[in-house]
């Protein structure tokens, strides 16, 4: 198989828990790079792009109290990028 990655989709839920072991000015920080490093972790991208949502659902609660865990659409395109977005609840 050549070097190009066909596009692909996959739905987690990603435990940001963690961020909880940080002091509290450095939370919501923490759970940013908690998630990159899931993402990096799962998919393997050259590189990560977050939506503006998914870094408003983290600090939306301010920087000491990020949420446990965050559910996100992962979206890698052709050239390896990997877009983190935030899943729609399905019905």
């Amino acid at each position: 198989m050549s070097g190009s990655r066909r596009a692909e989709e996959r739905i987690y839920t990603v435990p940001l828990g963690r961020a909880y072991a940080s002091p509290r000015y450095k939370r919501a920080e923490k759970a940013i790079s908690i998630l990159r490093r899931f993402v990096e972790r799962h998919m393997k991208p050259s590189t990560v792009e977050i939506e503006p949502e998914v870094n408003e659902a983290i600090w939306s609660r301010g920087m000491e109290r990020p949420p446990r865990r965050l559910r996100v659409r992962l979206s890698r395109d052709e050239d390896g990028t990997v877009r983190v977005a935030l899943a729609e609840e399905e019905i």
